[in-house]
């Protein structure tokens, strides 16, 4: 299978064009955000403040970088589990966010919201952030620095290798790999 190369800022019909197992080769600026930004995030919507970064065609990526060694652009930057954004997710979303990436199952609501506002769920390979660190060529906190690793950084990335795990179609690869095993095992 060939990967698609998508570069960020993402449009609907990038979206549209992408199917759960995908491969994916994202260039561009893709923004860092975990649980502590995501809190900071929800608070300035809730009181209808605006926010650091403009989420309209962006991709937050949940990992939250080591630091760089000397001569290196950022340190290990692997995903982190997204299950823990879900409660954060839609509402990012309705503000067009149009791609999350991380690693782990997304809550039906999620699920949902991906479908309704037209964006894809992306997973990044666990255990390879050194690997992914060799994709980042800028890296800048750009919101939240008091936050530390956990502050959202705009990185400006060449090939970064994902998988869509749930398309805008509502389709989820984890489900279909399982019924997949279940069809090839005889399992019910």
């Amino acid at each position: 299978m060939t990967a698609i190369k998508l570069a960020a800022p993402l449009t609907t019909a990038d979206v549209l064009r992408l199917k759960a197992g995908d491969q994916v080769l994202l260039s561009g600026d893709i923004y860092t955000a975990r649980d502590a930004a995501h809190q900071k995030l929800n608070q300035l919507l809730v009181q209808n403040k605006e926010l650091p970064i403009q989420l309209a065609g962006q991709i937050i990526y949940y990992a939250g970088p080591a630091p760089a060694r000397p001569g290196q652009v950022i340190g290990p930057v692997g995903p982190t589990t997204s299950g823990r954004m879900d409660i954060f997710t839609p509402m990012l979303l309705k503000q067009g966010l149009k791609a999350c990436i991380g690693k782990g199952v997304r809550s039906i609501e999620v699920k949902e919201a991906l479908c309704k506002y037209r964006a894809v769920y992306l997973a990044a390979t666990g255990g390879a952030a050194a690997l992914l660190a060799q994709t980042v060529l800028q890296a800048k906190i750009v919101a939240y620095p008091e936050l530390g690793p956990e502050a959202i950084h705009r990185l400006t990335v060449k090939d970064f290798p994902v998988i869509v795990i749930n398309d805008a179609y509502g389709n989820d690869l984890y489900e279909i790999g399982r019924q997949k095993y279940c069809r090839q095992t005889d399992f019910k």
